[in-house]
């Protein structure tokens, strides 16, 4: 049985997606867009990058123009996480706005770090990352912009704080989403309890009212990937009100108990002067501060101090965090807390390979809702036996003759006609024309580099069920790290790399995919697809692979040496030459 309130939230999102269409390339009018759009960045170098790349798309009209745009890297030294992030960026705003920062509308949206769980957006960012619809190609920075174009006509001036990997699509039955309250408020989202373990939780005072799509509630406490036992104990679960009032059909969150979870959240200035006052008194930041653990968790009648001791979601902890988190603690108890509960929405995370593939190629919901398309500014001769209809393709080209199976995405790349690819894989800035099987679940991205001068490449590929996270303590355990679901320590004999300590590289104590040296770099961009297309063969047939003495790197190194100028120039090339396709009339398929 269909849902009622699906329409509303189809409908209201595409004239969100429609309105802020109409705004790229045009100057936005006061009060029309964000007086500041800020992203922030792990460090100078993905600093450059994003700033390459919003310049780039000024220039192409892909943005509203007369905006300020902005991107502030984490100053150099320990991780300070996004809660760090945010309070550095505001501290670059003060100074760069002294008088008019109190009268501005900010989005502050965090995009740092390096996606280990979505590679392909390693090199250049999550939130660059490019998504199938739109003219021209939307990408997630423009999807966020979008479906927040009536947030700040009803706002006052303030900071919106929010992430580069998820997506909040809503309805409200035509009432204003107003951040107009002082202190802190946030948005809510109904979820099934198991979503709540990985998430924040509110916990909110009894509706006063009937059911409505959007609701201001008041805020007892938030709670950080709690437990499903807490979040019965403190009062966070719910009944589902479309369950509970038969009048409305049930809808995605089809138990009878849910719990609301967070996504952004909005800082009045006065807030956001408190916070910089902090800053200042604090001087430097040594430690991982979460913005949302940190800051809302100090929030509401019934927060604590308990959460101040709790680092279980901390990557790394720092002597000083905890007595950090006792400040915020102080420093915010008291201060106004808001929720704004949207009962008709839907809350999408694309921070993992398999959240990408699912969603870009499986999901019908949003799919439906977004206007997602399986072909989109890409060169695809119409030859259904050898693209599946359930593949994904991105501003790409490919041969006639290349077979691309269901539940794959092919971005920013060429495929020759020998070229084979499997199911549920991902193909990123490449260019594959040699004769060649890729198999299921694989993932394939090639880096342009920048090494002592010389430009040079390198082809990645691994399976998209590794664990590139994963790491081990000493150079004894590395048997345990799996690639394409076989031992490391079995492929690098195959590959002819020897184990010693120069296989990987940075943390010695934290040995894992991401840092191993295994992916050699050649002076052309076929050299590197050939060698890793013989390394995959090697693993498949368990059989000897002999790439020569070329230089292995590992992803951390890649990232490292990574030449964004060339990267986005193969972007540009691989566009003109499909625009000069189009324009010649090689349309079937686009």
């Amino acid at each position: 049985m269909c849902d009622p309130g699906a329409g509303g939230l189809r409908g209201e999102t595409r004239r969100r997606l429609a309105q802020y269409s109409g705004l790229r390339g045009r100057e936005a009018q006061p009060g029309e867009f964000w007086d500041v759009v800020v992203i922030t960045a792990a460090d100078r170098q993905q600093e450059r990058a994003y700033q390459r790349q919003i310049a780039d798309k000024v220039a192409r009209k892909e943005l509203p123009l007369g905006v300020r745009y902005h991107v502030f890297s984490d100053p150099p030294g320990p991780k300070i996480g996004n809660g760090g992030s945010t309070l550095y960026a505001l501290r670059c705003l003060q100074r760069l706005y002294p008088r008019e920062l109190d009268s501005y509308t900010v989005i502050l949206i965090h995009a740092g770090g390096f996606s280990q769980r979505l590679p392909n957006a390693s090199a250049l960012g999550k939130i660059f990352t490019a998504l199938p619809f739109g003219d021209p190609l939307y990408q997630m920075l423009d999807l966020k912009l979008a479906i927040y174009i009536d947030f700040p006509s009803n706002m006052n001036p303030g900071v919106l704080v929010t992430c580069a990997d998820d997506i909040e699509l809503y309805s409200t039955d035509g009432l204003a989403v107003a951040f107009n309250r002082p202190g802190i408020t946030a948005l809510a989202h109904p979820s099934p309890l198991e979503t709540g373990t990985t998430h924040g939780v509110f916990v909110l005072e009894d509706a006063s009212s009937d059911y409505k799509d959007l609701e201001y509630r008041t805020c007892r406490s938030y709670l950080h990937k709690p437990s499903v036992d807490k979040m019965r104990k403190t009062g966070a679960v719910t009944l589902n009100p479309k369950i509970v009032d038969l009048s409305r059909t049930q809808s995605d969150v089809s138990t009878s108990e849910l719990v609301y979870t967070d996504s952004l959240f909005y800082m009045d200035h006065g807030t956001v002067k408190v916070l910089l006052q902090f800053y200042e008194d604090l001087g430097v930041i040594n430690c991982e501060i979460d913005a949302y653990g940190d800051f809302l968790q100090a929030l509401g009648p019934d927060a604590t101090l308990d959460y101040t001791e709790d680092t279980a979601n901390v990557s790394k902890v720092e002597s000083q965090l905890t007595a950090v988190r006792r400040k915020i603690y102080f420093l915010l108890r008291g201060t106004e807390f808001s929720v704004i509960v949207l009962n008709n929405s839907k809350f999408y995370h694309i921070g993992t390979l398999q959240e990408y593939l699912y969603h870009l190629t499986s999901d019908t919901s949003l799919q439906a809702e977004l206007g997602l398309q399986s072909k989109v500014f890409s060169i695809v001769p119409d030859q259904d036996e050898n693209l599946s209809q359930k593949a994904c393709v991105i501003q790409s080209l490919l041969d006639a003759k290349c077979k691309v199976s269901p539940h794959t995405v092919i971005e920013y790349s060429k495929l020759g006609p020998d070229v084979s690819v499997g199911e549920c894989c991902v193909i990123s800035g490449s260019c594959i024309s040699i004769r060649c099987v890729i198999p299921d679940k694989s993932f394939v991205s090639s880096l342009s580099l920048m090494i002592d001068g010389q430009v040079m490449y390198a082809t990645i590929m691994f399976g998209i069920e590794d664990n590139l996270k994963k790491n081990v303590g000493s150079l004894s355990d590395v048997n345990s790290l799996q690639i394409f679901g076989t031992s490391l320590l079995q492929s690098l004999e195959l590959w002819g790399i020897r184990v010693s300590e120069e296989l990987f590289s940075g943390d010695q104590k934290s040995l894992s995919l991401w840092n191993a040296r295994i992916f050699p770099c050649y002076a052309t961009l076929q050299e590197s697809v050939w060698a890793s297309v013989e390394m995959l063969k090697a693993i498949n047939s368990k059989s000897a692979a002999d790439l020569g003495d070329a230089r292995r790197l590992s992803i951390e190194e890649m990232l490292a040496y990574k030449n964004i100028n060339e990267m986005l120039s193969f972007r540009q090339v691989l566009y003109d030459e499909i625009q000069t396709l189009l324009q010649v009339g090689v349309t079937s398929g686009i």
